[in-house]
């Protein structure tokens, strides 16, 4: 059975959303859990372009929404990593079992 490159590209970025998935859930820190969501947005970016080259589509719709996508990644790491700071200021750990308090 040989599969199309369509099908190996969308089994590749749907094995590297499921990575990611799998370290947002077993990571303990946020940094963890930081590079979870970034091996899933890679995994859609990877999917969208490989289904906008693969197919009759138009190839820059395709390019462009990953760019989007590498564009919100980028900004969620600035603002997660911000919070991470935060959180390390005020608790002196980024662990997030230990950060799970609340004060009322």
């Amino acid at each position: 059975m040989i599969l199309s490159p369509l099908t190996l590209f969308q089994i590749v970025g749907t094995l590297l959303f499921f990575i990611g998935v799998t370290c947002m859930i077993y990571k303990r820190t946020f940094i963890g859990m930081l590079i979870g969501i970034e091996i899933m947005l890679n995994g859609a970016g990877m999917n969208l372009v490989a289904a906008s080259q693969l197919t009759t589509a138009d190839s820059a719709t395709g390019q462009i929404g990953s760019l989007l996508i590498m564009g919100l990644a980028a900004a969620e790491a600035t603002l997660i990593l911000a919070i991470v700071l935060v959180v390390y200021r005020r608790f002196k750990t980024i662990e997030s079992e230990k950060v799970a308090t609340l004060r009322g």
